[in-house]
């Protein structure tokens, strides 16, 4: 799947367009979750202009089609086609109906992108009784993915997006709905973006063997209905103090990303990327990120995956628990 035109470098200001440049998709299957705002309508719309029949997955598809009429016109001039699916990754039963419909298709994907999530929510409980950003963010995917995972074809990919956010805070396996530690929504955010790396690190352990890999990409700091709950001076005080930092290392300021530019790096992970080089890995700005100190501080806004992260034993610890609280075994 990797691009075999040429090697070419791309970086933090890489567009979807500059990724996918001179590529066909025609003939790859794609399914995208969340695609009824910011970087899922953009990955689905990218991946539809270069041929690509994209599975977009939604929890109100009455706003997700309105929001994807761009992506139907692109997929339509290149002669495919863009299909909708419901989707409440806070619902387990809602998610098992939208495996089962998928699965009742038989249609084989190329490529899984996990791109749906929330962000620093109030506390407040899925519909299976799960803190909202574990439960959403993580929980749901992994019954999904794992459901579908008969359906990815020998050489696809599973893409999960995490966040530079899982520096707030490891997977805590014994206090996940925060019945014993008052609730932080960006530590409970933190736990979320750490399950979403270590399920692409166990997922990639298990299906890599058949050809399958998986890896984990933060798109970047972008303006999106994401951050919506977030105190937006909260977030400049952050970007202030980065600027001090990098002005004292005689660097240009921080610039936020934009849309194209942060999806970028899930169509180069899911599509052009060597599979042996993102595989189990977390990667940001089209390439695969490097290991930073444990007391790396998150106001840094700097490059850099925390090792528990990464961790194998930290992996299966979370897979085995996350069997048990949706009780299903995969």
């Amino acid at each position: 799947m990797a691009n075999t035109i040429e090697a070419i470098t791309f970086g933090a200001t890489s567009t979807t367009e500059d990724v996918l440049s001179g590529l066909n998709l025609n003939g790859k299957r794609i399914l995208v979750t969340g695609v009824s705002a910011g970087l899922g309508i953009e990955t689905a719309r990218s991946l539809a202009a270069h041929g690509a029949h994209v599975v977009g997955a939604a929890r109100d598809l009455k706003k997700a089609k309105a929001a994807t009429e761009q992506v139907r016109k692109e997929a339509a001039v290149s002669r495919e086609s863009f299909e909708l699916v419901e989707l409440d990754l806070g619902n387990l039963k809602s998610v098992r109906a939208c495996a089962d419909r998928l699965l009742a298709k038989g249609k084989p994907f190329d490529v899984i992108i996990a791109n749906a999530g929330v962000m620093a929510t109030p506390f407040g409980k899925t519909a299976d009784g799960f803190e909202t950003q574990f439960g959403t963010n993580h929980l749901g995917h992994f019954v999904l993915v794992n459901r579908l995972a008969s359906l990815i074809r020998s050489g696809g990919r599973l893409i999960n997006l995490s966040s530079l956010g899982h520096r707030f805070s490891n997977v805590d396996l014994d206090d996940f709905n925060f019945q014993r530690t008052p609730y932080d929504p960006f530590v409970a955010y933190g736990r979320s973006k750490t399950a979403n790396i270590l399920f692409a690190v166990g997922f990639d352990k298990r299906h890599q063997d058949r050809g399958v890999r998986a890896a984990a990409v933060h798109p970047g700091v972008i303006h999106t209905e994401l951050a919506r709950h977030v105190d937006g001076s909260a977030i400049e005080k952050i970007i202030e103090q980065r600027n001090l930092q990098l002005a004292a290392e005689g660097k240009p300021p921080f610039q936020w990303k934009s849309i194209p530019q942060g999806a970028a790096t899930s169509v180069w992970a899911a599509i052009v990327a060597p599979a042996e080089e993102v595989g189990g890995r977390y990667c940001e700005d089209c390439h695969v990120a490097h290991l930073v100190p444990a007391d790396t501080p998150i106001n840094t806004l700097n490059e850099g995956v925390l090792g528990y992260a990464l961790d194998e034993n930290n992996a299966e610890a979370l897979w085995n628990k996350s069997e048990e609280l949706v009780g299903e075994s995969f």
